[in-house]
């Protein structure tokens, strides 16, 4: 094949997060979600968990170093269209990790994950602060469940009318845009983004479907993938909602607890 003749390639998307032994979540569930949605997806491994279907057996952050090192190698060549962000476990690591976004001029998607489907905590109390003050000002869509904004701003959303109230608490600590998740409510799957001017509310059908597990992961990923394309804010979240509502429905069993979202869903793959 000539050169002339090869495809050009895709939008390059990185995510900088933990790895998932059983392929449900983490750095897993971003690769699938990025090769679904067309991109081109890249990564910085900032953990190993020992993680299946039952919770997470054990957790171990990589060094600074590290993190720094695969971030540099990956940018300084093949460049990057857009950043997400996952597990980064550590005061230190969520640091390291928001100065190199800080000075990498592409969108950002932050997931700021907190705990695990199964309640293993993924990010130490030490880092919260760091989250805060660091790494929410240099996003550009920050996406926190309700455990997670309860986490961070101390406030408890246990209706739809405590959504807005939770955004503008998050909007506080500098990201351009927050979507609140709000899976964990009854009701249909409503989700609100804001930028603090603009609002936008996201409902789907809740599905009898207890396999969820990485759902933050890929919503915060399939955003990412829609800002490297080039897409305004709100039609990449209304995108990302529409994927991961299908790999929601799609989800299947997979070992003896609860199984992963159905990322190949389009395609007929996963569990169908």
């Amino acid at each position: 094949m000539s050169a002339s003749s090869r495809a050009s390639a895709p939008p390059r998307v990185l995510t900088v997060a933990g790895s998932d032994s059983g392929g449900g979540a983490g750095i897993q569930a971003d690769l699938k979600t990025m090769l679904a949605l067309g991109v081109h997806g890249m990564s910085v491994l900032t953990a190993v968990t020992a993680q299946n279907s039952l919770g997470v057996q054990g957790a171990w952050e990589l060094p600074v170093e590290a993190v720094r090192a695969q971030y540099r190698s990956v940018v300084d060549d093949i460049g990057v269209d857009a950043v997400k962000t996952g597990m980064l476990a550590s005061a230190e690591l969520v640091e390291t990790v928001a100065e190199l976004i800080g000075g990498t001029a592409v969108p950002s998607v932050v997931d700021p994950v907190g705990v695990s489907k199964h309640g293993d905590s993924l990010l130490a109390a030490s880092a919260l602060d760091s989250v805060r003050t660091k790494l929410l000002p240099v996003a550009t869509v920050a996406t926190p469940n309700l455990d997670e904004v309860a986490q961070l701003t101390g406030l408890r959303v246990e209706s739809e009318a405590g959504m807005r109230r939770a955004a503008a608490a998050v909007l506080a600590y500098g990201p351009t845009w927050v979507l609140i998740k709000g899976g964990h409510l009854s009701g249909d799957a409503v989700d609100f983004l804001t930028d603090g001017s603009e609002e936008y509310w996201l409902r789907a059908p809740r599905f009898d479907n207890r396999h969820t597990h990485g759902t933050g992961c890929t919503l915060a990923s399939a955003i990412a993938s829609g800002l490297a394309k080039g897409q305004a804010v709100p039609a990449a979240v209304e995108a990302a909602k529409e994927y991961v509502t299908g790999a929601i429905a799609g989800g299947f069993a997979l070992g003896g607890g609860i199984g992963p979202v159905d990322h190949g869903w389009r395609f007929g793959a996963g569990g169908a």
